[in-house]
């Protein structure tokens, strides 16, 4: 087993490479602040585009940035109910007629729990 185990090296993300002749990308450091008043500063490309908003990495709460960049709001759209969405498919003076009609069976028997149905098949054989 020992003659099988690598020598020299340990298991692991080490590289043997060195820096040498490599040109690293232009760099800028960003700084953020939170609501809870900490500031800390962020490493990035000088072609990326800068987030107005980052994560803070003490408290998580959003950062804004300290250059001046304003996060954009998006309109949001308001939930939609199973109202708004029971309107697109049925007018009210539809829903007040089923309502009725149902209504009208529910009272009659014909619809609805089972102990209304035996309690009602008994006043109709009484009568």
């Amino acid at each position: 087993m020992a003659e099988r185990t690598l020598r020299g090296a340990r298991l692991g993300g080490q590289s043997f490479e060195d820096e040498r002749g490599i040109e690293f990308a232009a760099r800028q450091q960003v700084g953020y602040k939170c609501p809870q008043g900490h500031g800390f500063e962020i490493t990035m490309s000088l072609e990326a585009e800068v987030p107005a908003v980052w994560e803070c990495p003490r408290c998580g709460a959003e950062a804004l940035s300290t250059t001046g960049i304003k996060p954009e709001f998006k309109a949001e759209k308001p939930a939609r109910t199973h109202w708004d969405m029971l309107l697109e498919r049925r007018s009210v003076k539809e829903l007040e007629d089923i309502l009725k009609e149902r209504l009208e069976l529910l009272r009659g028997g014909e619809i609805g729990p089972a102990h209304l149905h035996r309690a009602n098949a008994k006043k109709r054989k009484v009568s």
